[in-house]
């Protein structure tokens, strides 16, 4: 072992003990290890920065931003809904559509992204069913992990090892190469799910910030709010059509507030922000808080030509995503303390409306347009989300108090779904015809989400996770040092002594324990970039095709089911699934070898050596 293979391998070492004792940000390793290599003379500057300029890494990049744009459109969360309608209490079908449903959005976005977006619904179905989250969380984890294995660009790793493959004037993977394989996998892991699930009774955490951090039941029930939504039709012939909501008189007549619009646009309703100088149209849905209850609903319809709707539940909490509400305070230096919600105008102000005033811990009822404002007061407004934000931004006087944890799940772009979903079509259709580069494919894709609104610049730029780039440019130059010197050969060499003799099914065995031993320690992506040159210096080796070895790794590196640490998936579930470090290993070690029987057995028929 010459000196310079033994300085890379020290340096490995020692990014690995930081990777494993997270005492240093991942992504801070990853550019030390760049820093190193040049300082030593181990690489060139653009050897050990060649990661910054890899198509597969500006491919990582885009596909956050595509991931974004499903989030803010609603589609991701519009299949958690469907998976809470279609399973109902059963928690045999929850299981099941739970692992299948995630497994397939996180086939073409964020495996972490998708595990974040389901671990509220998972949380209220556990609630729903009095059962414990602990018992759903892990599936949900596993078909995170399972979701990389479905595609080509469902995760880094598979693109890591697709590139080493291209680097090395190989033949590359096609989009679906990997799907037979993820398909058998996710089918065995329900099955292993329904029956693991019996050893999974953690019981969720409560953090100090669940505690706070308030529901939309939470702020209706504070404010005294049941029982005052109505959701009422304009008709044909109604005296509000052609009239600005100022001009109505519906506070002052009937103390009716108008909070907002359901209006046809592109053959689908949304919700209209309900602003002073909105003009009423035909077929216009308002959506009604009437405070007061002496208000003569069967009159108020009759004479403004109304027609009551059915109101999904309470308070318009089944509209969160569309519809948000704060609890706000005014500043005590603000002119506006005595000032009453009319004198200020702040409907026309801010496009928002107060429905609830708390003072002294209690909520006031009666007229609140009138109610002077003292300090401490705090005001429920309630409106379109991105007023809310632009309130708790831009408004000097007022503090947003709280945002209850709907916030999170809200889809400013909801009307544009059908075009993220147009999106998402083309890119894969692109990238199926082999005719086009994945990353231009994918780079098209978010232009056009830019241009069809489903996303903004800045929200496309706070998408990508910079620290999983960095790391992956950073962990680069280590496959091209240990190559430069000897490392590969020598690991290669070792890997012929022990298995070399025994068959090839064999090697592939061997290479995925190692892949997943290397797992244990340091994040899936890196061990792909460390793993992928190994392999196909091996398949070179032994003079077969590189094929089912590079397949191999990118199985091996997404089946990080047997630490916490493992993945970022495993870590988001920690908490809310009340797991202990055990448990990951319990449930983790047997389904990773399912995993590695399934793949050796399937990948040479597949991929024939």
């Amino acid at each position: 072992m010459n000196s310079e293979l033994l300085w890379v391998l020290t340096l490995l070492l020692i990014a690995i003990v930081l990777f494993t004792t997270n005492k240093v940000r991942m992504d801070v390793v990853a550019l030390l290890v760049i820093i190193a290599f040049v300082l030593s003379g181990t690489l060139t500057l653009s050897e050990a920065t060649v990661g910054f300029s890899d198509p597969n890494v500006l491919l990582i990049a885009a596909l956050f931003v595509i991931g974004e744009g499903l989030v803010r459109t609603g589609v991701a969360y519009q299949m958690g809904d469907w998976l809470v309608r279609v399973a109902g209490n059963s928690e045999t079908k929850m299981l099941a559509c739970l692992m299948l449903s995630v497994a397939g959005l996180g086939a073409f976005m964020s495996s972490t992204g998708v595990v974040a977006i389901f671990i509220p619904v998972v949380l209220s179905v556990a609630a729903r069913m009095k059962t414990s989250p602990g018992r759903l969380m892990m599936p949900l984890g596993f078909a995170g992990l399972i979701s990389g294995m479905m595609t080509l660009v469902a995760t880094p790793p598979n693109m890591v090892v697709n590139s080493e493959l291209i680097r090395e004037g190989l033949q590359s993977f096609d989009f679906f190469s990997i799907t037979p394989i993820g398909i058998l996998v996710l089918l065995a892991g329900v099955i292993y799910m329904l029956i693991a699930r019996r050893w999974l009774g953690g019981k969720a955490l409560q953090t100090e910030n669940d505690r706070y951090h308030r529901t939309f039941r939470d702020l209706i029930r504070n404010y005294k709010l049941s029982g005052r939504a109505r959701r009422l039709a304009i008709r044909q012939g109604s005296p509000l059509i052609g009239h600005t909501l100022d001009e109505s008189g519906l506070r002052a007549c009937y103390n009716a507030n108008v909070i907002g619009v359901e209006r046809w646009r592109k053959f689908r309703r949304v919700i209209v922000a309900a602003t002073g100088d909105m003009e009423f149209r035909d077929q216009d849905v308002l959506l009604v808080d009437m405070s007061a209850s002496d208000v003569d609903l069967r009159k108020f319809c009759r004479e403004q030509h109304l027609e009551p709707m059915v109101l999904h539940g309470e308070y318009f909490s089944e509209r969160s995503r569309e519809v948000g509400m704060a609890e706000v305070s005014v500043i005590p230096e603000s002119d506006l303390l005595g000032q009453s919600l009319r004198s200020m105008k702040f409907r026309t102000r801010y496009g928002l409306n107060v429905v609830g005033i708390r003072r002294g811990g209690k909520a006031l009822e009666g007229k609140l347009v009138d109610e002077s404002l003292l300090l401490g007061d705090t005001l429920l407004v309630i409106g379109d989300w991105k007023l809310i934000r632009a309130l708790k931004t831009k408004a000097p006087d007022f503090i947003v108090l709280n945002l209850p944890v709907e916030v999170e799940s809200a889809a400013p772009a909801a009307s544009q779904a059908p075009h993220a979903l147009f999106c998402l079509a083309l890119m894969v259709a692109m990238m199926l015809t082999n005719e086009i580069p994945n990353f231009i494919a994918a780079l098209i894709a978010c232009l056009l989400m830019g241009k069809f609104r489903c996303i903004d610049i800045e929200s496309a730029y706070r998408a990508i996770h910079w620290p999983s780039i960095i790391l992956i440019v950073g962990m680069m130059p280590f496959a091209l040092a240990l190559q430069k010197t000897g490392g590969i050969d020598l690991i290669v060499s070792g890997l012929m002594d022990i298995a070399g003799n025994m068959g090839l099914r064999v090697m592939l065995m061997c290479l995925f324990v190692l892949c997943a031993v290397i797992g244990l320690f340091i994040s899936n992506t890196a061990t792909a970039v460390l793993m992928a040159p190994i392999a196909i210096a091996a398949a070179k080796e032994m003079s077969v095709s590189p094929l089912p070895f590079a397949m191999i790794i990118g199985v091996a590196a997404s089946a990080a089911f047997m630490t916490p640490v493992s993945s970022p998936v495993n870590t988001l579930i920690l908490g809310p699934g009340g797991y202990q470090f055990a448990d990951f290993m319990k449930i983790g070690v047997p389904f990773t070898f399912i995993v590695m029987g399934i793949s050796v057995a399937i990948i040479p028929i597949l991929f024939p050596f």
